[in-house]
């Protein structure tokens, strides 16, 4: 079903088609700029041990003549502008599970789905690549299964990133939290606001403006959080957020019942965050080289200074180990 054809047509007044561009026009731009920020992903992540491990553990059954897995490394699934939920699991084949739902994802019946607790969200723009290649730097060095929540990136996100993203961090988080920009785009144009919005959209009791998703928490990512970790019967343990997805984390556990962040442990790479909610435990990691990361404190100071900089791909050194600083964190704070 192509992006956009979900929406109820009753939903959405006939005089805003004024204000809808081509929805092919729009995905083509969505995807390029998706892609982008793919190639970013190889910079701020380990794409290349993910690459690496994934070979490895294929090899056996390719030398076997027998097909290999499908994943996440397609073009369209690396371009595609909808978020996802990416169940990681380095130990246990085939290492890579894939939902689009998250109503179905709090459904299934499956083990896995059912038992993992920890977490991780990835900078805004990421993609499945990215998102894949932390949670399996943390999953590799726990030696357990991690939930990795890939963003959803749509127009709104592009305005955003306009608006200067990357280097103002507070800026893009207060316009998500107040959901300015994304509840302005849907007002005018539901459709073109729906795209890269359906795992958003999908969350339980979602709001919609004329039929397109609007914000609770700030961004879809957080939306998508906060409803696992208020509606799942398995309660999350760890929560790992790099970039602004630490502030996505941050905007995800606020108005949470408290049994649910009774004992819930957060670990920011990059991006600290105000340590407000009660009952959490916060381990925070900045660099000290990490330039971005220190602009965008905005007064919230981290527990430990590294020598490192914003990546986590020690292709490019001085890079942070996500897996082992998580690692840290669970020593430290058990």
């Amino acid at each position: 079903m192509p992006i956009g054809d979900n929406l109820p047509k009753s939903t959405t007044p006939e005089f805003l088609n004024i204000f809808e561009p081509p929805k092919l026009l729009t995905e083509i731009a969505v995807r390029t700029l998706r892609g982008f920020n793919t190639i970013l992903d190889g910079v701020f992540y380990d794409v290349p041990g993910l690459y690496a491990a994934l070979a490895e553990r294929d090899a056996p059954t390719v030398a076997a003549g027998e097909k290999a897995p499908s994943r996440i490394v397609g073009f369209d699934a690396l371009s595609d502008p909808e978020g996802s939920l990416l169940l990681i699991d380095a130990s246990v084949a085939p290492y890579v599970h894939r939902y689009k739902d998250v109503q179905q994802y709090l459904a299934s019946p499956y083990r896995q789905t059912l038992e993992v607790d920890i977490a991780t969200i990835t900078g805004v723009g990421s993609s499945a690549l990215g998102s894949a290649a932390l949670a399996w730097d943390i999953s590799d060095a726990l030696k357990k299964p991690v939930l990795a929540i890939v963003p959803g990136y749509g127009v709104a996100d592009v305005m955003l990133q306009a608006l200067g993203g990357w280097f103002g961090f507070g800026l893009y988080n207060y316009l998500n939290t107040k959901s300015v920009v994304q509840t302005g785009l849907a007002s005018i144009a539901p459709k073109t606001a729906s795209v890269g919005r359906q795992l958003s959209a999908s969350v339980p009791e979602a709001e919609t403006v004329h039929g397109a998703p609007v914000f609770r928490q700030g961004s879809g990512s957080s939306d998508v959080l906060h409803a696992l970790l208020k509606d799942r019967k398995t309660a999350f343990r760890l929560l790992v957020g790099h970039s602004k997805g630490a502030l996505q984390i941050g905007n995800a556990i606020q108005s949470l019942p408290s049994d649910r962040t009774q004992g819930l442990k957060v670990v920011t790479l990059g991006c600290p965050i105000a340590e407000n909610v009660e009952g959490v435990e916060y381990h925070q990691y900045l660099g000290l080289f990490d330039a971005l990361g220190q602009l965008n404190m905005w007064g919230n100071q981290p527990e430990h200074w590294k020598p490192t900089w914003h990546s986590t791909n020690p292709w490019l050194p001085p890079a942070m180990d996500a897996g082992a600083l998580a690692a840290e964190s669970q020593v430290v704070m058990a």
